[in-house]
C-alpha cells in the first residue's frame, strides 16, 4: 500500500540578480530544518496571498529590503523528509534598502559554479536552469 500523497506547502522564492549577473543566496538559520544549507530566500505563501505579495513580505521580513517588479520564472515540487513543497521561483532585478540579516542568516552573492556549501537540494534545479540560460558547462556547485 502506498503512502497518501502529501499536499505541497506553497513557497515563494526570490532569485535576486544584481547588475553584474550575480545571484543572492542565503544560509538557513539555526533552528530551522536544514540549518546552514544555502538557498534562495523566500517563504510560505499565506492563505489568500499571491506569490508576488508573499515574496515581497518574506524578503522584507528576512532581508529588510523592498523589492521591485517580480518576474515569475519556474515552479518545482520538492519532496523533503519533513514536507513536500511547491517552490515558485521568481527573478527580481530591483530592490531598495540595505540588506539586514533579520534571521541571523548569512548572505553571499554567487555565480556559477556556486562556492558556498552545502546547497539545499531544492536549490540545485535553479542552478541547472542558470547553467542552461548562461551556457555554463561543468558543475553548478561544489558537492
Amino acid at each position: 500500500m502506498s503512502e497518501p500523497e502529501r499536499t505541497p506547502v506553497e513557497v515563494a522564492v526570490g532569485v535576486l540578480i544584481d547588475a553584474a549577473g550575480r545571484f543572492l543566496m542565503t544560509s538557513r538559520p539555526e533552528g530551522k530544518v536544514y540549518a546552514g544549507y544555502w538557498e534562495f530566500p523566500g517563504g510560505k505563501i499565506e492563505a489568500g496571498e499571491s506569490v508576488e505579495a508573499a515574496l515581497s513580505r518574506e524578503l522584507h521580513e528576512e532581508l529588510g529590503i523592498v523589492i521591485g517588479e517580480v518576474h515569475p520564472w519556474q515552479i518545482e515540487v520538492v519532496d523533503y523528509p519533513h514536507a513536500r513543497v511547491r517552490l515558485h521561483f521568481c527573478k527580481v532585478y530591483a530592490w531598495r534598502g540595505d540588506f539586514e540579516m533579520r534571521e541571523a542568516q548569512t548572505m553571499s552573492w554567487q555565480t556559477l559554479p556556486v562556492e558556498v556549501v552545502p546547497v539545499l537540494p531544492g536549490t540545485i534545479p535553479v542552478l541547472r536552469w542558470f547553467a542552461e540560460e548562461r551556457q555554463h558547462d561543468g558543475p553548478t556547485h561544489r558537492a
